[in-house]
């Protein structure tokens, strides 16, 4: 009977030390294969961003403006500065998520690179990725005029002398501005400070609201949902210089689904 005790103990020992071996080779196993996801991504991650980045380079560097032409011009300067931008935070980067915000920022310069390329007459070039929020702000589809504090603003789908400023379209601090060319950019106020200034927001009823309730922005919320924001974003970090700041709060939704499929 002891005997046989003796062997039960042993035997239960047995499967008590093979069960832990088998949990610790588990546990083991996932540590691995998560540590290799995650290097994975960063490594994906910089190869995207920074095919994105050179992409943009050659594209900005590659298109010469007529002087005269001030809508290229202009738009050349902005993906100039997203370009810079977009570097300097390829050389910080040192997460998945800091290199997928590189690549978002080269991604918006690209987008002023087909509004040069508007500008010139030429063919826009290939489709980008969509910006975070740009789907719901909608694009101008017809001239808007206003006067707010006897200065005239104005807003085209079209460049021209007095519409040399191009937006993407985005949501700014909650509020949807629409894609087009403006006769300012007055948007970038919010932006660089978080949040709309007094005059701004004048423009904004003055120019944005009223377009949306005549139609003149197609694809957009109505302008009671313009205010609210629609969620996806926290607005467009490269007009205020770089960065990776506003943008970043919808980047994994409407841009990250997109980005990765290219």
């Amino acid at each position: 009977m002891v005997d046989q005790r003796g062997h039960g103990y042993r035997g239960r020992m047995t499967v008590a030390i093979v069960i832990v071996v088998l949990v610790a080779a588990v546990l083991v196993a996932i540590v691995v294969v998560a540590r290799k996801t995650a290097a994975d991504r960063l490594t994906d991650a910089r190869e995207q961003a920074q095919r994105w980045y050179e992409r943009l380079g050659g594209q900005t560097f590659n298109l010469v403006a007529d002087p005269a032409n001030q809508p290229a011009r202009q738009a050349l300067l902005d993906a100039g500065e997203r370009y810079n931008a977009a570097g300097a935070q390829l050389e910080r980067s040192t997460t998945a998520r800091q290199y997928e915000l590189a690549g978002y920022t080269a991604v918006e310069g690209l987008h002023y690179v087909r509004a040069a390329r508007e500008a010139l007459r030429l063919d826009p070039g290939p489709v980008v990725p969509d910006l975070s929020g740009q789907r719901g702000a909608g694009m101008i589809t017809e001239r808007m005029d206003t006067e707010v504090e006897g200065k005239r603003y104005s807003a085209s789908p079209s460049p021209g002398a007095d519409t040399s400023h191009y937006y993407p379209g985005g949501v700014v601090s909650g509020r949807r501005v629409p894609a087009g060319w403006y006769s300012e950019p007055w948007w970038r106020t919010a932006l660089v400070a978080g949040a709309w200034g007094f005059g701004s927001m004048m423009i904004f009823n003055a120019l944005i609201t009223p377009g949306l309730m005549s139609g003149s922005i197609e694809g957009s919320a109505d302008a009671g949902d313009a205010g609210a924001g629609d969620g996806t974003g926290g607005g467009d970090g490269g007009d205020a210089g770089g960065g990776d700041g506003d943008f970043g709060g919808d980047f994994g939704g409407d841009f990250g689904g997109d980005f990765g499929g290219f």
